[in-house]
């Protein structure tokens, strides 16, 4: 069975959401079916285990979806990067460029270790903008990114490219062409 194929066809599109011209990839039908999204899980666990990382880093919220079972799946340790003013704790922040505005994500400052080999993961690859502010943020606390990772990958935008230009390697499981 092709784990790509039946993370497609479940694969909700719901255009012009948020905003007007956006189409917004909806994974909440593949949360709700067990198998499949064990399946999708399984199989990033396996590009996931191509790479030697010491921890996994994700961005809210899809992302913590995504990163929290796959730190399960792998035994490693994870930690959240959130929305301003979220984390109780002391933090560092970077603000970004969405597909459809700017926002800000912080990071408690105490959540990766100088030297700490970490995997970014988020469910989805646009453009690459909050996997990269998640970069700087873990090489700011002194962590090395030796890999980025995705549920689904929109091939027909930027994200890949942005990424392995600035020398980050990118896996993936489902790549949509459009």
């Amino acid at each position: 069975m092709d784990v790509a194929l039946e993370l497609g066809r479940k694969l909700r599109v719901i255009p012009d959401f948020p905003v007007k011209g956006i189409s917004f990839k909806d994974i909440t039908p593949i949360l709700g079916d067990a198998r499949l999204f064990r399946m999708g899980i399984d199989a990033l666990k396996a590009e996931c285990e191509k790479v030697d990382f010491d921890m996994i880093v994700a961005p809210e919220s899809r992302g913590f979806i995504v990163a929290s079972a796959l730190s399960y799946a792998m035994g490693k340790p994870f930690a959240p990067v959130r929305k301003k003013g979220k984390l109780p704790w002391s933090t560092i922040q970077a603000e970004y460029q969405l597909e459809y505005g700017v926002d800000i994500l912080e990071m408690h400052e105490d959540a990766v270790k100088p030297g700490q080999k970490v995997l970014v993961i988020d469910d989805l690859l646009a453009t690459g903008g909050t996997t990269s502010v998640c970069i700087d943020m873990v090489e700011r606390l002194g962590g090395t990114v030796v890999a980025t990772a995705f549920l689904i990958e929109l091939t027909y935008l930027p994200g890949r490219a942005n990424l392995e230009g600035k020398g980050y390697k990118v896996l993936s499981v489902l790549k949509l062409k459009e």
